[in-house]
Order: C-alpha cells, then sequence, then structure tokens
C-alpha cells in the first residue's frame, strides 16, 4: 500500500489531462474561493426548477460571513444587490477572458461597499445592477472580496460561484477548470423510463422500468412496449464523494452498440437555461419531486451545446426483434456508471390523437373559451400538448370573472403567453384601476396588475394552472417589531411586509424626513443601524409607505428612540 498515495496522484494527473483534451479551458488558473477545502452542495448543470444550475454551490460548513477570495486577479467588473435571484453578487472580470461571480453575499469588501452604499443613498434605491470600468476596483488573486452569506434566493448558508466566458456570458462548467475536489464516486442511476413518441412525452407519460445494480453496472428485465416510436430517460444523481445529490454531466444511449443520442452539460446561457424544462420529465419533477432527464430531443427544445449527436433519441422499431439498449453515465473526472437492458416491440396499441385545441411546438396557437383568450407563441410549449381550457364559476367574493382553468400546472411552457379575460359584470373605471389577475400553479401564485384590451383584462404568464380576475382594494402594510416610543438596542430595525393580495412591489422608508436604507429579505425589510441613526441620537420618526400589486397606497408611521 506505499504505493497507494503514488497512484492517486498518476490518476488524478490522468484525470487532468482527459479534461484538459476535452476543453480548451485554462487549468488550475482559478482558486478555490474559499479558505476552506472546497465542497459542493451543487453542481454545474442540477436540476433546478425552471432552470439549470448555472455554477457550483460550495458549502460554508452552514456558516455566514466566511471570507471570500478572488479566484483570479482581474478588476471588479458589475455588482448586483437584489430581494431574490443572487442576493448581494460581485462579478470580478479577468485577462484571460472569463468573469467569474459569487454571489449571496452578507457584504462586499470596505470600499466597494461604501461606493454601492453612497450609490444607494443618492439614488434612493436599495436594488442595484452597478456595472464599473477596470482601473476602479482592481484587485489581486486572493484578495478578500465579500464575506458569503444567505441572501437572495439562498436557502441556506452557502457560495455560489460562476464561471462566465466574458464576451458571450454564456456560464461554463467551473469542474472543467482544474479544481481539486475530490471524486472517485460514479452516476447513480435509481430509473429507466420510456415513452411513447407517436405524439407526446406528456401522453400518456412516463413508463416506469425496475433497475437493478451490481457495482456500476445496472441492469433492468426486458422492456416490451407498444409503440413502434419510443425514446428513454434517466433518473440519475452524482456524489462527488461528498453525499450531495448533483446533476449529472454526460449521457450516452446506445441500441444494438450504436450510438443513437448523448448529451453533455458543458455551458448554458442564462437566456436559454429555462430549456431545461425540455430536457427533463417536468410532469415528474413538478408532481412528484423526481428528477428525470430525457435520451432524447423534445420537438421545441432548442438549448444550444447541449445535445451532441445527430440523431434525436427517438428509436423508431422496424421489427419485433429484442435489441440491446446501453446508458452510459459520466462524470467530469470520467468515474462511469453503465445500464443495460433489452428493447423488444410487442403488440402496438391505439396511438393518441391530435385534437382541435393542440398545442404543438413550433407553432403559434390561440385558444379561446367563453370569457378567456389564451395565445401561444410558436416558443411556447416543448412537445404537443391536447390543451384542455374551459370555465367554471368562481366563489371568491372579490372575483369577477370565472375561473379559467389552463390545463395542468404539470406541463412547461417556455415564454410568456398572453391571457386575456371578460369579466362577468360591467367595471367602473375605478375598479378597472384595481384589477388583478391571479394564476394559481399549486406550489404558489403569480399576481399581475390587469392591462385592459378593449373589455377584457389582459397579462403575461410563463406557468399554467387556473386564473381569475379580481378587484383589490386592500392595503399593503408592515409590522413593526418594537412598541411605539421604544428605545431600540438592537442593531438593527425589522419590518414585515403583508398583503391580502399580490405583492408589496414598492417600499419607500424616510427617517426624520429623509429617506433610509432598507435591505428586502423575501417580505422582511431589514435597516442595519449606521451614522444615519447612531447610538444616543434620540427620538425618531420613521415614515414607510408601501405600494402593493393593485397599486393600493399605505402610509404608516413608527416612532422610536435611539
Amino acid at each position: 500500500m506505499k504505493n497507494f498515495p503514488k497512484l492517486i496522484f498518476i490518476i488524478c494527473l490522468i484525470n487532468s489531462i482527459i479534461i484538459q483534451a476535452q476543453n480548451n479551458y485554462p487549468q488550475n488558473y482559478f482558486r478555490n474561493p474559499l479558505n476552506i477545502p472546497m465542497q459542493l452542495a451543487a453542481n454545474f448543470g442540477a436540476i433546478r426548477t425552471n432552470h439549470f444550475h448555472m455554477g457550483l454551490d460550495l458549502r460554508t460548513n452552514s456558516q455566514e460571513n466566511l471570507p471570500v477570495l478572488a479566484a483570479a486577479e482581474g478588476y471588479v467588473s458589475r455588482i448586483k444587490v437584489e430581494r431574490y435571484g443572487f442576493g448581494n453578487a460581485v462579478y470580478i472580470t479577468h485577462p484571460n477572458g472569463y468573469t467569474t461571480v459569487y454571489a449571496h453575499l452578507n457584504k462586499y469588501f470596505n470600499q466597494l461597499d461604501e461606493y454601492v452604499k453612497e450609490k444607494q443613498y443618492k439614488e434612493e434605491k436599495w436594488e442595484q445592477d452597478i456595472t464599473f470600468q477596470p482601473g476602479q476596483f482592481p484587485v489581486e488573486k486572493g484578495q478578500q472580496i465579500a464575506l458569503s452569506g444567505n441572501t437572495g434566493g439562498s436557502a441556506g448558508p452557502h457560495l455560489h460561484f460562476e464561471i462566465r466566458d466574458t464576451k458571450t456570458e454564456e456560464c461554463l462548467n467551473p469542474l472543467l477548470f482544474g479544481f481539486a475536489i475530490p471524486d472517485t464516486v460514479a452516476p447513480i442511476i435509481s430509473g429507466l423510463y420510456w415513452y411513447d413518441r407517436r405524439f407526446s412525452t406528456y401522453e400518456p407519460g412516463a413508463n416506469g422500468i425496475e433497475v437493478k445494480k451490481a457495482g456500476n453496472i445496472y441492469t433492468a428485465n426486458l422492456v416490451q412496449v407498444n409503440s413502434p416510436e419510443i425514446s428513454f430517460a434517466i433518473k440519475a444523481v452524482d456524489k462527488a464523494n461528498q453525499g450531495f445529490n448533483l446533476g449529472i454531466y454526460n449521457a450516452e444511449l446506445l441500441m444494438d452498440g450504436k450510438l443513437i443520442y448523448s448529451f453533455k452539460i458543458d455551458k448554458i446561457h442564462y437566456d436559454d437555461t429555462r430549456y431545461i424544462n425540455g430536457c427533463i420529465d417536468y410532469t415528474k419533477f413538478i408532481r412528484d419531486k423526481i428528477g428525470i432527464q430525457h435520451l432524447s430531443d423534445l420537438p421545441g427544445m432548442k438549448l444550444q451545446n447541449y445535445s451532441l449527436s445527430n440523431a434525436t433519441g427517438i428509436i423508431k422499431l422496424q421489427d419485433e426483434n429484442v435489441h440491446t439498449i446501453e446508458v452510459v453515465l459520466k462524470d467530469v473526472k470520467g468515474n462511469t456508471s453503465r445500464l443495460t437492458t433489452k428493447l423488444q416491440l410487442s403488440k402496438t396499441s391505439d396511438k393518441i390523437s391530435p385534437t382541435a385545441k393542440t398545442i404543438i411546438a413550433n407553432e403559434a396557437k390561440t385558444i379561446t373559451t367563453e370569457n378567456a383568450e389564451i395565445s401561444f407563441s410558436k416558443n411556447a410549449v416543448y412537445d404537443a400538448v391536447n390543451f384542455n381550457a374551459y370555465e367554471k364559476p368562481d366563489t371568491d367574493p372579490n372575483a369577477v370573472s370565472n375561473t379559467i382553468v389552463l390545463h395542468s400546472p404539470y406541463i412547461p411552457v417556455q415564454d410568456e403567453y398572453s391571457l386575456k379575460i371578460k369579466p362577468n359584470r360591467k367595471l367602473t373605471n375605478t375598479e378597472k384601476d384595481k384589477a388583478v389577475i391571479i394564476l394559481d400553479y399549486g406550489s404558489d401564485k403569480d399576481f399581475v396588475k390587469a392591462k385592459w384590451n378593449a373589455d377584457r383584462a389582459e397579462g403575461q404568464f410563463n406557468r399554467l394552472g387556473t386564473a381569475k380576475l379580481l378587484i383589490d382594494n386592500t392595503l399593503p402594510s408592515v409590522l413593526s417589531g418594537w412598541a411605539e416610543g421604544a428605545l431600540v438596542n438592537n442593531s438593527s430595525l425589522l419590518l414585515k411586509g403583508t398583503t391580502k393580495v399580490g405583492d408589496i412591489i414598492s417600499f419607500r422608508a424616510e427617517l426624520d424626513g429623509k429617506w433610509l436604507r432598507f435591505a428586502r429579505i423575501k417580505d422582511n425589510f431589514v435597516y442595519i443601524f449606521d451614522e444615519k441613526c447612531p447610538k444616543g441620537s434620540g427620538a425618531h420618526t420613521l415614515k414607510v409607505t408601501t405600494i402593493n400589486t393593485a397599486g393600493n397606497i399605505n402610509t404608516q408611521t413608527f416612532t422610536f428612540q435611539r
């Protein structure tokens, strides 16, 4: 065993050579952006709701405020401050043509933090998206640029780290840049599925096949299908030595030894990341929380640099012979798993036929009900949908329309569609001004202030579900965590936002008549005491103005001592 470390070194060197050979990305140019070993909570290309994960989620030992370091020399080219998404983020542009991104931060380094704060107060606006020139904030490799956190759309303390092509802004797989993250675990396969492709992957849907494992070799019993035109999909995860369920990097599908489909997740542009919904079984993911990736192209899936083979992955069986199917999965380090099974066409069943309301990929379609009109672009769907739209009475006393059923929340759409709803009575101009369209897709709701097109309220949405039009005369508000006039010794002020309908779309706080910088964290508003309100400064009046989706405005006044 004395040669074991040497063997490991040789294996790592070979893996590094393999990775470098498959791309032209510089190896070991970028350093770990943390001072602790890189441990992955999520990798590039992992499945997320309506998007691929576009970088690495690096564990911070469940802690916040760890030093975040520049991965290489360059300059701060951009920062973002936002409620969801990245929260607080830093972009560093490097001289080698790449830009690194660091997200969910708590605080920027002092000089940058002061610059951002000054701009926020000057513009009286907390959310920011600022670009910089090369000479403003240069950084050295390993220089501290921020403190890690849990801001934005983060579910727990971690650092989100990306590498992008500076010119194209495509996100690149950081694991292709030679980071020293041990990985000797091959992808784990837990399910194989087949689909009747004569009409659509959505109808009748997935057919599950039991998978058995022996080492890194997986098998399944003979797959007998009742359609001469099918495709496969795989349920699998990568573990990378660290226990978290990571996404699959590379997959190949072979029939009788011939490659008929493959994908590899090397780079994705944010403009295209929603195409993940055409790469997975969306119904299974949303309804059953199961991540299944198609081993075929759906006709409306247009993600660039994803499918590697010229074939679509759709298998057209010409006979009832037994065929050999093999699925090969690899991670970035080359760890490989294989699944083999047999495929045979049995008696052919009837196929599903299109209807008058069928939406087909790459064709625009408008569907109507008695009081609603739904207009889809040619990019709306990834596969054919026999769209079911109808109306039913709504019992909400504030509703001024029927409920419009828009097929099912378990079928995805790529871009926004237009929904027009005719109210069930004549509305005054005042009522029209307070009209909101609500789309309920089960796990959440979207609210849009109605735009009026003649006698119809119009809104745009990118999910399906049930919709209705209502009049909202309720006021938004914030709740304080202190008694009126109380002495506040905490390090911050917290206001909890609340609305009965929609969201708080605008928030403004003034301390003794001057704008005060509150950060928005989900539905809360937080001000961290600074020189604008120091200790011992006496009694203060805080005026807060909020506006909700319908445009209703509420102004509240709070007092406290400091």
